[in-house]
C-alpha cells in the first residue's frame, strides 16, 4: 500500500470493506450483484454495485493483487480522474457484455411459448421466468482489471514481467495476449464454469476502443491536465481579482508574503509538467522500476493532485 495512488488505494479499500461487509450480510451480493436485465431483481445501478462485491477469497484477493499491481502504474501515468473514468467505464462495459451473453444464452427459455417450461430437468411455469433468472448473478471486479491489463499491456508493450510458474519473464503484450486468449477460447468452450469470461473480454473490448480513441483524438476528453485546466484557469482569474481588489494588508507591503504572479504560476506550472514527462518517457524506455525514489515520489504527488 505503500506510495499507492489515491484513487487505487481508495478502490482497494472500497473493495475489501465491501467484501466484509458481505461476509456479516451475505444477502448484499444478491442486492447489489448484476442480474439479467429480465429478471425481476434487475436495478440498472447494478453496473456499476457489482463490480465492488466478490464472491470468495481467491475471487477478491486476485484483483487486489492485480489492481494493486498495474493500477498504481496507470493511475500515475493518467492521473486520477482519466484512471478512475476508465475503471467505471470499462465495468460498465464489462456487465453491458454479460448481459448480451445472458441474453443468448436463456433466448431459448424467453421465446418459448410453452406454458410449462423444463430446465435441468425440473419443470416451472413459464410465469415465473423472471424469479427464475434471479438465480443468476455476477458480481466481481475482473472486468475492469482486465481492463488495466490491457492498458499495462498497450502503454508498455514491452515491459518484461514474471508469470508463476514461468521461470523467465514475458513482454506485457504477450502477457495480455495470452490472458485474452484464454478468456475467448473459456468463452466459446462447452464447460460452464461459473465464471463471467465474457464480461472479462468485454472489460478489454471496452478499454482498447477507449484507448484506440484516446490515442488518435489526444485533445479531445481525458487528457492529463484538462480535467484540473479548467481550475487552474479559474484560480489564475481569482488570484488576479484578489490582488487587484483584494483586503487592505493583502497588497504588496501589507506585511503578508507576496502572491504569485500569472507569470510565474505558469512557469511553474510548466516547469512540473516538463519533469512529469521525462519521468513518464523513462517509464516508457527502462520501466516503472527504474525510478528514484524521488522520482516516484514526484509522480505520486502528481497523481494525486489530479
Amino acid at each position: 500500500m505503500f506510495n499507492t495512488p489515491t484513487i487505487t488505494k481508495n478502490l482497494l479499500i472500497i473493495n475489501a470493506l465491501a467484501f466484509l461487509a458481505t461476509l456479516v450480510y451475505p444477502a448484499l451480493n444478491d442486492i447489489g450483484g448484476l442480474h439479467f436485465f429480465m429478471a425481476s431483481d434487475f436495478n440498472v445501478l447494478q453496473l456499476v454495485s457489482y463490480m465492488f462485491l466478490h464472491a470468495s477469497w481467491t475471487h477478491i484477493l486476485f484483483n487486489m493483487f492485480a489492481l494493486w499491481m498495474f493500477g498504481r502504474v496507470m493511475e500515475s501515468v493518467w492521473g486520477g480522474r482519466k484512471f478512475l473514468f476508465y475503471y467505471i467505464s470499462c465495468g460498465i462495459g464489462a456487465g453491458i457484455m454479460q448481459e448480451i451473453a445472458q441474453f443468448i444464452q436463456f433466448y431459448p427459455l424467453i421465446s418459448s411459448d410453452a406454458p410449462m417450461l423444463v430446465v435441468n430437468g425440473m419443470p416451472f411455469p413459464h410465469g415465473q421466468l423472471p424469479e427464475y433468472l434471479n438465480l443468476f448473478t455476477t458480481v466481481g471486479a475482473s472486468g475492469a482489471i482486465y481492463a488495466i491489463l490491457l492498458a499495462f499491456g498497450m502503454t508498455f508493450p514491452n515491459e518484461r514481467i514474471f508469470i508463476f510458474p514461468l521461470p523467465l519473464p514475458i513482454k506485457a503484450k504477450w502477457f495480455v495476449l495470452f490472458y485474452a486468449a484464454i478468456e475467448l477460447f473459456s468463452a466459446i468452450g462447452s464447460s460452464a464454469d461459473g465464471v463471467a469470461h465474457m464480461a472479462h473480454l468485454g472489460g478489454m473490448l471496452f478499454g482498447f476502443l477507449m484507448i484506440r480513441y484516446w490515442q488518435r483524438h489526444p485533445g479531445d476528453g481525458y487528457s492529463r491536465n484538462n480535467g484540473a485546466q479548467f481550475f487552474d484557469n479559474l484560480k489564475s482569474t481569482f488570484d488576479r481579482y484578489r490582488s487587484k481588489y483584494g483586503k487592505p494588508g493583502e497588497q504588496a507591503g501589507g506585511g503578508q508574503a507576496r502572491h504569485e504572479t500569472d507569470w510565474e504560476y505558469n512557469a511553474r506550472k510548466k516547469a512540473n509538467q516538463d519533469e512529469i514527462d521525462r519521468i513518464l518517457d523513462k517509464i516508457r524506455k527502462s520501466g516503472y522500476d527504474s525510478l528514484t525514489k524521488e522520482e516516484k515520489e514526484k509522480l505520486f504527488e502528481s497523481s494525486n493532485n489530479d
